[in-house]
Order: C-alpha cells, then sequence, then structure tokens
C-alpha cells in the first residue's frame, strides 16, 4: 500500500474536516484491492420478488397512507446537489469549442419528442423549452431579443447568455433551480415542481407539508431566494404551510484521491486532496433527519402539474403499503420480544418473513428449537424497511431490481447499478440485460424500529460496495472512491420490498433534450 506519512498540518486538516487518520489507510486499502462485484442470481419478476398490488389492496393502501399522512408521519428526502452542467453536456462541449453556426448535437431522433422537434439542433428547440422565458429577459436586459439572435443563428452569444455568468448561468447552477415546465403564470424550477407534491402526498392534518433537499453550500443562498420568492404562493395556492429544510453533504464523508499508481495526491497548497464521496454520502443526511416514514425521489424526476394524478396516487399506494408492511411487522417483534413461544405464531411470522418480504430464510428453520427461531427473526425482521417502485424496462440508464447472493450464500433482493457487475463475466452480463424492470428512485422508507426508535442508518451500509473511478483535476489523471450508492449498497442491510408501478410515474430529465418530450412540454 503506498505510504501517506501524516505530518501536523494533515492531522489538523482532517481533525477540521472530521476525518479520523485510520480511515485514510482503509480507503488506501480499497484502492489496492481487486474490484469489488455483487453476484446476481436472477433478476426479480413479477410474482418474483416483485408485487403487484389488485384493488382491494390499493384501496387499504390508500387508507393506511391517509392516516399516516394525517397523524404527520411522512416526510419528502430530495437529493438536489446535481449540477445541470451534465444536462448541457453537448451543448457545453459545442460551446468551449467555439464552433460557429448552430452548436450543439442535433437533439436525437430516437427519443420521443414533442412535435417535430426530433432531429433539430438545440437553437431551434430553445423556444420549446421552459428555460427560454427567462433567458429572453435576460437577453432584453442588455438590449438582445432572443428571436432575433436565433434566426440571425447567433449560437454562441445566445449561449453564452445561457450557460455564461453574464447570463443566466446554468453551467454553474444546480439542476433543481432550472425552469422545468411552462405555466400560464409563468415557468417552474424543478425544485418548485417538488413543493407541489409535498403539497399532495406529505400534507398532515394541520396543513403541514415537510420536505428536505441536500444542496451545496455555494448554492444555499439561491435556494433561500427562490423560495422567498415562490413559497407564500404555494402555501396559499395548495392550503398548505411547507416546512423546508436543507442540509449539506458532509465535509467527513469525503474521500481521499490518489494518482494512477494508487499513490495520494496533493493539492496545489499542500493538503491532502479529497473528494466528495458521492451520493452514497447522504446516507448520513438521511440518517440525521430523524425521520419515521421518508419518501426520497431524485430532483429531476418530475412533471407538469397536469400529469400529476396518478404519480400522488402511486406515491401514497407505495406509502400505504409500507405502513402496512411495519404495522405487521412491528407487531410480530413485539410478540417475538416480548410474548410466549408459539409454534403456530412462529409458523406465522416465518411466512409473513418470506412473503411478502422475500427473506430468505434457511430451509431447515421450522425445525430449530423455538428461541433459536425467535432470535434468528428478530436480527432479520428489527431492521429498517423500505418499499420500492419499479416500472418495465424501457431502456433508461440505471439500476434495477435484482435477487442477489451475498458471501455466505444468502439471497436478499437489492437494487443494482451497471457498475457493480463484472463486465468480463458473460453470466453475470447475461443476468444483468435480462432483467425486466428498472428501479427510479421512487423509494419510501421505515427509518424508526417497533420501539420508535430510530435505526442508525449507517450500520446497514456494505462498506465494501464502493466504486472507483478515473477524474480529471487541473490537467491530472486521478482515481476516486465512491461511497456505496445510496439506494444500493448504502441500503444493502434493509428490508427490501419491490412494487410494479405504471411508467407514467417516471419521467426523468437527464438530459435538455428530455424537457422537450411530450410530457414535459
Amino acid at each position: 500500500m503506498a505510504e501517506l506519512p501524516l505530518q501536523p498540518s494533515d492531522l489538523a486538516f482532517l481533525q477540521a474536516r472530521g476525518i479520523p487518520p485510520q480511515m485514510i489507510y482503509q480507503q488506501l486499502q480499497l484502492f489496492e484491492r481487486p474490484s469489488y462485484y455483487i453476484e446476481l442470481d436472477r433478476p426479480c419478476r413479477s410474482g418474483d420478488g416483485i408485487q403487484r398490488l389488485d384493488g382491494d389492496q390499493l384501496q387499504a393502501c390508500l387508507a393506511a397512507h391517509e392516516e399516516a399522512a394525517q397523524a404527520g408521519r411522512f416526510q419528502k428526502f430530495v437529493p438536489a446537489s446535481g449540477a445541470a452542467s451534465r444536462m448541457f453536456k453537448e451543448v457545453l462541449q459545442a460551446y468551449h469549442q467555439n464552433e460557429p453556426g448552430c452548436l450543439g448535437e442535433a437533439c436525437p431522433a430516437r427519443m420521443p419528442l414533442a412535435g417535430d422537434l426530433a432531429g433539430r439542433c438545440f437553437l431551434d428547440c430553445l423556444p420549446h423549452l421552459a428555460l427560454a422565458a427567462p433567458l429572453a429577459q435576460r437577453m432584453a436586459a442588455h438590449g438582445l431579443d432572443l428571436q432575433d439572435k436565433i434566426q440571425a443563428r447567433a449560437c454562441h452569444e445566445v449561449l453564452s447568455y445561457l450557460l455564461g455568468p453574464a447570463g443566466l448561468n446554468y453551467a454553474r447552477l444546480p439542476k433543481a433551480l432550472l425552469q422545468f415546465h411552462t405555466y400560464p403564470q409563468g415557468s417552474r424550477t424543478a425544485l418548485e415542481e417538488h413543493l407541489v407534491e409535498t403539497a399532495a402526498y406529505v400534507k398532515d392534518r394541520y396543513g403541514v407539508g415537510r420536505c428536505h433537499f441536500t444542496i451545496a453550500p455555494e448554492h444555499e443562498a439561491l435556494y433561500l431566494r427562490l423560495l422567498q420568492q415562490v413559497r407564500a404562493d404555494y402555501e396559499r395556492r395548495y392550503e398548505c404551510e411547507l416546512q423546508i429544510s436543507f442540509s449539506f453533504q458532509k465535509r467527513r464523508t469525503d474521500t481521499i484521491a490518489v494518482d494512477l499508481e494508487n499513490r495520494p495526491v496533493r493539492a496545489a497548497d499542500g493538503s491532502i486532496l479529497f473528494r466528495p464521496g458521492g451520493h452514497g454520502a447522504l446516507i448520513a443526511n438521511l440518517n440525521d433527519l430523524q425521520g419515521d416514514l421518508v419518501y426520497i425521489k431524485n430532483i429531476d424526476n418530475v412533471v407538469p402539474e397536469r400529469l400529476l394524478a396518478p404519480i400522488v396516487s402511486w406515491k401514497k399506494i407505495l406509502g400505504g403499503y409500507l405502513v402496512r408492511l411495519q404495522q405487521q411487522l412491528h407487531d410480530y417483534l413485539r410478540h417475538l420480544s416480548y410474548g410466549p413461544e408459539n409454534d403456530r405464531l412462529l409458523a406465522e411470522i416465518r411466512e409473513f418473513a418470506a412473503t411478502p418480504l422475500c427473506l430468505h430464510l434457511p430451509e431447515v428453520m421450522e425445525f430449530w428449537p423455538p428461541y433459536q427461531q425467535k432470535e434468528y427473526l428478530i436480527s432479520i425482521l428489527n431492521r429498517p424497511l423500505r418499499v420500492c417502485g419499479v416500472v418495465q424496462n424501457t431502456g433508461e440508464p440505471g439500476g434495477g431490481p435484482f435477487w442477489v447472493r451475498g458471501s455466505d450464500g444468502s439471497i436478499s433482493l437489492q437494487i443494482v447499478e451497471s457498475a457493480q457487475i463484472d463486465s468480463n463475466s458473460p453470466s453475470q452480463q447475461r443476468l444483468w440485460q435480462t432483467s425486466s424492470h428498472f428501479n427510479p428512485v421512487d423509494l419510501v422508507c421505515a427509518v424508526r424500529d417497533f420501539q420508535g426508535r430510530q435505526f442508525d442508518l449507517n450500520q446497514y451500509v456494505d462498506r465494501q460496495a464502493v466504486f472507483i473511478s478515473r477524474k480529471s483535476q487541473d490537467g491530472r489523471e486521478l482515481k476516486a472512491l465512491e461511497l456505496p450508492g445510496l439506494w444500493n449498497g448504502g441500503m444493502s442491510g434493509w428490508i427490501t420490498v419491490f412494487v410494479e408501478v405504471p411508467n407514467v410515474t417516471f419521467n426523468p430529465t437527464k438530459t435538455v433534450w428530455d424537457l422537450l418530450r411530450p410530457e414535459h412540454q
């Protein structure tokens, strides 16, 4: 392992970040080890790891959600620090190359876009985006007319006002603050659409809706400014008191950077170079939230309000299903912890653990003595619980639901990303490619135990499930360590339940072209 002599200045630097020195050496060992891959057993299918809810169940779930929501048990958790620069990747590349003519690639013809926009370049598509209105206003403040510049094919000038600091500066903003949708009264940002959702399915009997966003500290003032402008209007319109809170990715979750020889890298000022640990670091933020029932949803998975009704219904269904599972789970745990031994009850709990929780029980467990069964059942049932909506796979990038085999031979339900699969294993790649469903980060989580105590979510992370990526900084090629992802390795030790939801509930916006799809127009 590469040596890293620590100087007194290093120790002070680490102490300021809350990073124990031994953590550095543990991270360096992860760079040295062989790549870590999980072992897929099989993809989840409807009836085999993925549940479909019928009419009676749907109504019962809606009722359970309503009762829990009225009691103020729900809140929403939205990772919202993602940079908008990813949305404009191709356009930014062309802009920085200072190409003449219409900058940016043509809109992909394969995408289902509104009208005849497929194949047209970014400049021609620009008037169809919600961000065109604020762009026109900013340019008008400088004596320029957006439509005139589009007709004159002044692409570089238009993009400078869209992406650069003299204009909207979208190249440096978080995705949450971009205008996504157009309404008669104006445009809405992704953050505003989440506020509308919060009022729709998180609001309690007192009209309070709680929503938490994880953001970058350098953008906090921008978020607060936007909320100051729009909050009162949304509260009046939806009869909801919006309790909005923010947190930052903790500096203690940053990870050390190394060169291509796995040697630690130092910054220009001589300090040890650390990088953000990825969205897996947000498990610490979720843990600090001290919630009860928590919806988790990506910042970019939003729709205009005209399409919101089925999404709200399915959010309530997933939340209600979680409530019903948790009620039964906690009832069984109380019996196991405080009640007398009962063979019939033990059989009933084993059945509940196997179906609907899909937990893998030892085949001979029913022959164990009752006290041994009780201890084992408590150990596997007294964990955080999450219900994950999954949709039919239509080729979108991201993770999927799988049965995964652990090092001890046990099998569990997991959300798996492609980077977790060995690309050199034909059998594992075949299993990956035959997946029928996709997880759109549509989660609702129960984070308290049967005694009402908060779980320590840091205890249920697969610490080995890190990902090593290549980065570039100041002209140097680096290797960076990303922590186990929030909804895969970061929740590996949770009880996981997959429920099939309709594809209409999934409307991602990974690139600016996605905003040209009919559902976003």
